[in-house]
């Protein structure tokens, strides 16, 4: 009956402990949203969940790794199989799948795996993940290693990051104090023999435990903090390291196209790598998407749809209506294994693409010009292509007598502005535009205001704004220093507090004019461009109704390569052939400091990573933690028998005794020893005996029966006992 009360405590604290790893590792799961385009984050909580269940009631392998394999189907055919789960058509999706990314794997293009072929990988991580931790933290009894690792994971996630790790790190110190708090209490009832009767005075130890937990947390989060003593060592790790994540809490970040944009600021670190090289007949912007909702913090997409699937052969969006005039070019485009997006990038007014593989598609997200590159249903990306545009060319008196009678949904979509923006931003932009008297000339007062004004293009010393303050606000008011970024979300915000419909673009600028020998395509384009993480970029497109969107580039140091022409009547044919393309004086504003400073910043444009750019660090780190877990896993009674030969030689009574003595008939099993129901302990000593032609099993059977039975004390032999007892552990696993 003692060993009975004993097994019940030992299961409820097991729980408890077990319980609180679990809540542990769910911090894990929690910044994959923040850090990385995971959705259905739930699903996942809930699978770990019914893992960590079946592995803690100790379900026999061959009923747990069925159950466990049920569930991850469920979970695929929920999210990404249309087919009726287990059918014919099913497996053959599944298959399909497995094939094409392993394909992918063996070529190295980590980005093109599919988002299905993703979750399987991180569910089977999940499932080893609740079998390692079991063995972790209820058997090896490792907690204080787990509560570091995950301080460890929560700060690093927090630093080179956007998840805001402070709570984290609170409830994973609450969540420690009360693992070893419950841990000690275990360790007392051991050792004075107290039974779960000792839990009807539970309050009086549960309430002291409770107050120092609650004590040390209040004292450590109302303690006064120390600034940073030493300098930010983020930057040199990041440069060393190739990177980090997207916008944080003033994290220097890695210049580059990325999609995450909730949060702006911060300085970047430059990156001359190769994206893509463009065959063009001048200088290009190419574009990718436009964000229409400004968050006070940065942007978001709320215009998902319409979205539809269209060929390449026929490409149905244009930003400009059919009254801008426009020229038929070619451009050849080639993206190159360091660009990890499988979108398209283009130029404005692009109609169809050439000499592309015949089994893409595009996606085309109708409102945000954003163009996924499908091979099949899943995302690839398209290494070459030939696109055709007409390059427009926009006239002044045209855009400055355009209507301002904005369509409904226009005027919905892009005068959106934050409650919380500040009055003082509104003002200065009233300011600004009051002395024009169209739409045109109103966008172009603001986007020349930032030259004039003291503004400073740098992509260092660039400060996040608090939790409380406007990104606009901060720029345009305090610390008038920043990047793309920061002009052009601070136009399209003025322009929008005007009543003027205009959004924020992203992709890159036209890039480096290289030698252009080495290519095997011409068609008469002279020009090669080579275009680098440097120059990503955003910049502004306000809607002009008879026009449509046209591009303004507010960034200090940098020049709109966009056409603007006047259109000038006379009768001389000579003055028509040469005033079509000519710029006027309010477009040629640059002076020798400006001209420096472009030269300067050309190449380092700053762009939040892209939480799917950091894919290939995470693939790889996924990839090595699974090996590891596997090899832990096929030589987990290796390393849990050393551990506990260490442990056990420290301890010298009868409890420790009899674990010792059920772990090694565990690992005998293992190794195919299997004790028969009707087989007493002698017999079965005997036939390992017999195997190992040796008496060392029986030796030890007749001390543990003497323990068992006979309650004999045995600690004048424990080193013998001992050596008998590591002697057939060795001997088993050998």
């Amino acid at each position: 009956m003692p060993n009975t009360f004993n097994d019940q405590r030992s299961t409820v604290f097991k729980l408890m402990i077990y319980v609180i790893g679990f809540l542990l590792f769910c911090e894990w799961l929690l910044p994959l949203e923040a850090i990385t385009e995971t959705k259905n984050v739930t699903i996942f909580f809930i699978y770990a969940t019914f893992c960590f269940f079946v592995s803690f009631i100790q379900v026999p392998w061959y009923l747990s790794m069925p159950l466990k394999l049920l569930g991850l189907a469920f979970i695929l055919d929920g999210l990404y199989i249309a087919e009726t789960i287990f059918s014919r058509n099913w497996f053959s999706v599944l298959y399909d799948q497995i094939v094409f990314n392993v394909q992918v794997i063996q070529a190295q293009e980590w980005w093109q795996m599919t988002p299905l072929f993703r979750s399987l990988l991180f569910l089977i991580l999940l499932w080893l993940m609740s079998y390692l931790l079991f063995y972790w933290i209820v058997v090896a009894n490792r907690m204080f290693v787990f509560v570091l690792l995950t301080l460890i994971y929560v700060t690093v996630v927090d630093t080179f990051t956007v998840y805001d790790g402070k709570w984290a790190i609170i409830r994973t110190f609450v969540l420690a104090m009360a693992a070893l708090g419950v841990t000690s209490f275990h360790k007392e009832m051991d050792k004075e023999s107290i039974g779960l009767n000792g839990f009807k005075k539970g309050h009086l130890w549960v309430l002291p435990l409770l107050a120092i937990i609650l004590f040390s947390t209040v004292a450590a989060y109302a303690s006064p903090k120390l600034s940073p003593q030493w300098p930010d060592p983020v930057p040199f790790i990041q440069s060393a390291a190739g990177g980090a994540g997207p916008g944080g809490s003033g994290v220097v970040q890695k210049v580059g196209y990325g999609e995450n944009d909730s949060r702006l600021g911060g300085s970047f670190i430059q990156d001359d790598t190769r994206v893509f090289t463009a065959m063009a007949d001048g200088e290009r912007y190419w574009r990718i998407e436009s964000k229409d909702t400004y968050t006070g913090k940065g942007w978001e997409d709320t215009l998902e749809d319409p979205v539809q699937t269209v060929s390449p052969d026929n490409i149905p969006f244009q930003t400009f209506t059919d009254e801008v005039e426009v020229e038929e070019q070619q451009s050849l485009i080639e993206l190159t294994s360091e660009a990890d997006f499988q979108k398209l990038v283009y130029p404005y007014g692009v109609t169809s693409l050439d000499s592309y593989p015949e089994d893409y598609r595009l996606r085309i997200h109708e409102n945000t010009g954003e163009m996924d590159t499908l091979k099949g249903d899943s995302k690839a990306k398209l290494n070459r292509y030939v696109i055709n545009y007409d390059f427009p060319s926009f006239e002044y008196d045209q855009l400055r007598e355009s209507s301002t009678d904005d369509p409904e949904e226009i005027k919905e979509n892009y005068l959106q502005l934050p409650d919380s923006l500040p009055g003082r931003v509104r003002n200065l932009a009233s300011q600004i535009v009051e002395e024009a008297d169209n739409r045109y000339d109103k966008a172009k007062a603001v986007e020349s205001y930032f030259s004039s004004n003291g503004f400073e293009y740098s992509t260092t010393d660039v400060p996040v704004p608090d939790e409380n303050e406007d990104y606009v606000n901060q720029f345009l008011f305090e610390s008038q220093i920043g990047y793309c970024d920061n002009f052009s979300t601070s136009m399209v915000v003025m322009l929008r507090s005007e009543g003027i419909p205009a959004r924020w673009v992203k992709g890159f600028t036209a890039g480096e004019r290289i030698d252009a020998t080495d290519t095997t395509y011409t068609d008469g384009l002279q020009n090669k461009y080579e275009i680098t993480s440097g120059n990503a970029h955003s910049w502004v497109e306000v809607y002009f109704p008879d026009v449509g969107w046209v591009p303004f580039e507010p960034t200090k140091g940098f020049t709109n390569n966009a056409d603007f022409y006047t259109d000038i009547e006379t009768d001389d044919s000579d003055s028509a052939a040469s005033g079509s393309d000519t710029e006027t004086p309010e477009d040629n504003m640059g002076n020798p400091q400006q001209m420096e400073e472009q030269e300067a910043a050309s190449d380092s444009e700053s762009v939040n990573i892209d939480s799917e750019q950091s894919y290939v660090w995470v693939y790889v780190l996924a990839g090595f933690l699974l090996l590891t877990l596997l090899v832990l896993y096929v030589t987990r009674y290796k390393w849990i028998s050393a551990f506990l030969i260490r442990h056990y030689r420290k301890k010298e009574d009868e409890e420790t005794y009899e674990k010792a003595y059920q772990y090694l008939l565990k690992v005998l099993d293992h190794k195919g020893f299997k004790r028969k129901p009707e087989q007493t302990l002698r017999d079965y000593a005997f036939v390992v005996d017999r195997h190992f032609q040796s008496n060392d099993m029986r030796r030890l059977t007749n001390d543990y029966e003497r323990v068992l039975y006979r309650n004999e004390s045995r600690r004048s032999h424990w080193p013998k006992v001992t050596e008998l007892w590591e002697n057939l552990i060795k001997k088993a696993l050998s």
